[in-house]
This record gives structure tokens, sequence and C-alpha cells, in this order.
């Protein structure tokens, strides 16, 4: 009963939303002590900024087909499915207390027990520039994370990330996090979290993120921008799934919010996953306590943009350090470098609180702005505990290499459309009948509110 009156509330606030989208301007009270805002969702706030809230959302809704190395048995396969269904809520209380509630209706995020949280936070701004944050939400790690996933270029972000998929994602823990403008040229951020996994005392496993960014342009169509990553944790006595599963920029291979590839999906474990239980265990794919010690990713940043015309790279290196010598040191290491640019003269916004960038906004408003790219993705997994070859896992260093070339069609502040094609190829990692290539061609059709 509790989730019906729930999904009944949700869903009449998310038409009230998108209603309000046909709307714009500004009303104000008797009193000019409130004002509403109806063009981009619904806000409302006191004149005085005390008090506000907002309420908005993003829904994704993509299709890709792919084949070869994508699928398990080398037939062509798809996925249709909603990446992201988010209703946020965020505002501030009190002046210098800021908060946010995203839920995930796509499931993407969160789990049943947890919640399909993709954040939950309240900040407190009162310290300026220093903004402090507690709750449920993604650490700081790296440039398009920092981006939000409505304007990240590609539909997917890069596949180094998939290297250390903790890094810079909440599992459905909780965390604390500083972080401030310095001298209007740089961006500081440091926190810890508790995740959801715990060591065999029930002692909750720990993780540190620091990121620094050193930005002296940082205009939209003028950015210049350098940043360092480094996040940490400690496995000692803990069980966890250590193995490193990229989906290599195609979703549909294993995803929730729809349908996906099913079985035939092909997520290869490229290394990690010594000491895992049989898969008839209770808890399989689940490494073995006593297995690693601690875990440690150090990131870099670039950015360039003049104009359209923008360049970005980030390149990231991971540690998962063996805990005995009957097991060895995980290694792995991943770059990617992106050039965009936009047909349509619109430069990309950026923001130095957060060191990211924004929205495209088109200035023609029946045609929209055009905006191409290329995307190169390398990631390579050394894990010698892999010392005898299976027939999708050979011995030695596996790598995989990625060629993305895309368009995004920013129809208007709400809604922007993308389609991306894929080519990936791989060394000592294959699907079940032997390839080591594959093509995908995938499509997204976003609305913001």
């Amino acid at each position: 009963m509790i989730r019906k009156h729930f999904a009944g509330f949700a869903a009449s606030a998310l038409a009230l939303a998108v209603t309000a989208q046909a709307f714009a301007g500004t009303v104000t009270t008797d009193g000019a002590d409130i004002v509403v805002k109806t063009k981009g969702g619904l806000e409302v706030a006191t004149t005085d900024s005390a008090f506000s809230f907002k309420l908005g959302g993003r829904l994704q809704a993509d299709y890709g087909r792919f084949d070869d190395y994508y699928t398990k048995n080398g037939n062509s396969g798809d996925g249709a499915y909603f990446r992201r269904a988010f209703l946020e809520l965020g505002g501030t209380a009190y002046k210098d207390w800021k908060y946010q509630l995203n839920y995930d209706f796509s499931h993407n995020s969160g789990t049943s027990e947890d919640g399909y949280f993709d954040e939950a936070s309240i900040s407190y701004v009162g310290f300026k520039p220093v903004t402090i944050r507690v709750g449920r939400f993604d650490p700081d790690f790296g440039l398009e994370k920092a981006t939000s996933s409505k304007w990240v270029t590609a539909m997917e972000r890069n596949s180094a990330y998939e290297l250390a998929d903790w890094i810079n994602t909440h599992e459905n823990g909780m965390g604390l996090q500083v972080g401030s403008v310095v001298a209007d040229m740089a961006y500081l951020s440091t926190s810890v979290s508790a995740k959801d996994l715990n060591d065999s005392d029930g002692d909750s496993v720990k993780q540190f993120n620091a990121r620094a960014v050193f930005a002296p342009m940082h205009e939209t169509g003028n950015v210049l921008h350098f940043g360092l990553d480094f996040a940490s944790r400690d496995l000692n006595d803990t069980a966890f799934d250590s193995r490193i599963r990229p989906r290599l920029g195609v979703r549909g291979v294993a995803t929730n919010g729809g349908n996906d590839a099913g079985a035939n999906g092909n997520r290869a474990t490229f290394g990690g996953g010594i000491g895992l239980t049989p898969s008839n265990s209770s808890t399989p794919n689940i490494t073995a306590v006593g297995a690693y010690d601690t875990d440690t990713v150090f990131g870099g940043e670039f950015a360039f943009a003049t104009g359209p015309f923008s360049v970005q790279a980030e390149y990231l290196k991971r540690k998962m350090k063996a805990d005995s010598n009957a097991y060895q040191d995980v290694k792995a290491t991943g770059y990617y470098g992106q050039l965009a640019y936009t047909l349509t003269g619109e430069s990309r916004s950026y923001k130095l609180d957060g060191a990211k960038f924004d929205s495209i906004k088109p200035e023609n408003k029946q045609y929209g702005a055009w905006e191409v790219f290329y995307r190169y993705d390398n990631i390579k997994v050394d894990d010698e505990n892999v010392v005898s070859s299976t027939s999708t896992r050979e011995v030695g260093d596996a790598k995989a290499s990625l060629n993305t070339i895309g368009v995004n069609w920013y129809a208007n502040e709400a809604v922007k459309i993308s389609a991306n094609y894929i080519k990936v190829s791989t060394d000592n990692v294959t699907n079940n009948v032997g390839d080591d290539s594959g093509d995908a061609l995938v499509a997204r059709v976003q609305y913001v509110f």
C-alpha cells in the first residue's frame, strides 16, 4: 500500500514538472517574499534566498545493438532500457543548508535493500567558499564523473573508470566530503566514505578520496584544466568481489531498467577474482578474506576548450596489493583522449565549483545545437595470478581499446538526442567463441526538467 501511494505521488509530481516545462516566467506573491519559477522543472524560493526547493529529474531512454565480442556466442544482440529515470528534489533551508534527494526508478543506482537512491545528502555552505556535504553521494574522482550524466559527451563514461568501479560511486554507503574553490583558479576536495562492505569483524571498509584541480582559465569557451586524483581503501580481512569486469562502453550487455542482452551479454573478467568461492556457493564471485590488503588508485585530468572546440583526457592507475605470498598484486592502467566540436558554434559550459563541464545551451531555438566527437579508450589489466589459459582468458595482460564516434543534438535545453558507434578490440580476453573484436551502435533520447 505504501509503495502504491509513493508511486502515485511520484507520478503526479513528475506530471506536474513536465507540464511546468511548457510555461515560463516568474510569479511573485503580494508580500514579495516568494518566487515561483516554472522553466525547467518547478522551483519555489523566498526572495531573500533563505528557503527554496526545486522539483526536477532526468529520463534517459537507450537502445543499443551489438555483436561479436559484446555477446557470448558472437551473434547480434540488443538492449532497450532506461539508463536513468531520476526524480530529483533539492533546495535550501535557513540559507546555509542545502539538500538533494535523487531517486532512480530505473534501479541502476542502489538496491532494493538500501533504496534506489542516486543521492541523498545535506550540505553546509556557511563557511564560504567551503562546502561540507554528508550523506549518500558519489565521491569526487575524475573530470567525467564530476560532469553530470546529463552533459557528458559520450553516452557512457570512459572505460578506465571500470578498472576500479568503486572509486567514484557511493555503493549504498555514506560519506563526508569537504570541497572548496581556492583563489578563483583551483578546486580542492577530500572525503571519507563507509561503503556497503564490511570486514570479518563487521567494521565497515573506509575509503578516502582526494581531488585537486588547477584551472587558471575557467570561463565558458575558454578553459584550461589540470587535475590529480587519489582513492584508497583497506581490504585487509575483507571478503569482496574483486573482479574487473568492464562493459566497454555498451551498457546493454548487462543492465537494469528494461531489457538487456541477458545470458548472451559478454561482460568478461579481465582480472581479479583470486580465491573466489565456487559458483554453487550461496555467495559466488566473492574473493576470500586474506586475498588482498590495500587497494589504491591514482588519476590525472586534462581539459582545454576554446570556443566550440574542446579536448580532454584522463589517466588512471590502480594497484590491488596481495595480502599473502600465495597471491600476486593486480595492477591496472587506463586512459582516454577525446575531441569534441560544436558545429553550430556553442561552447560547453564550465563550472570551477566542482571543476566540471556542464551543458551546451542552443542559441538557435529552431535547430538546436549539434556536437560531434571522437574518443579513444585504452585499458590494461596485469594479473599474474592467471597462470593457465581458459577458453576466454589467456595468460598475460588483458587489454582493450575502443574507438568511439558520436553525435549529440541538443534540441533545446531539455531534450538531447545522442548516437554513438563503438569499435572494440581486445587482447588475451575473448567471448565464448573466440571473438576479440566487436561493434556497437547505441542511441539515447534524454529529457531533463
